[in-house]
């Protein structure tokens, strides 16, 4: 498998996770996508500095070679992946979780 289709088979998966196994429905919310180029610019910093510097390199066969400064787009969707799977499962394990003690209330006395 190519990274390219490794890269598509990510986001895929990651997208259908999020709206039908985990139902958190993140990719369908208007504060991911108005927050989501905060994650992608410094994405594009590491990128940037692990490519550009020849830390990472890539097989010129697996990837499309369409790069977004220093990164390959395959990259790119990567993380988007990892994001939308991280903040899916994130908001579905706080939804299942109980609620915390009240930041606002006073510790209850020693017994």
């Amino acid at each position: 498998m190519t990274y390219t289709a490794a890269a598509v088979t990510g986001v895929v998966a990651a997208v259908l996770i999020d709206v039908f196994v985990l139902r958190s429905r993140v990719v369908l919310g208007r504060v991911f996508w108005c927050t989501y180029p905060i994650v992608f610019g410094f994405q594009l910093l590491s990128n940037g500095i692990l490519t550009g510097r020849g830390v990472v390199l890539y097989n010129p066969a697996d990837i499309l070679g369409l790069r977004l400064v220093y990164a390959p787009v395959e990259d790119l969707a990567f993380g988007f992946a990892l994001v939308v799977l991280t903040l899916s499962l994130w908001v579905r394990l706080s939804a299942a979780s109980p609620p915390g003690p009240d930041p606002s209330e006073p510790p209850a006395p020693p017994r």
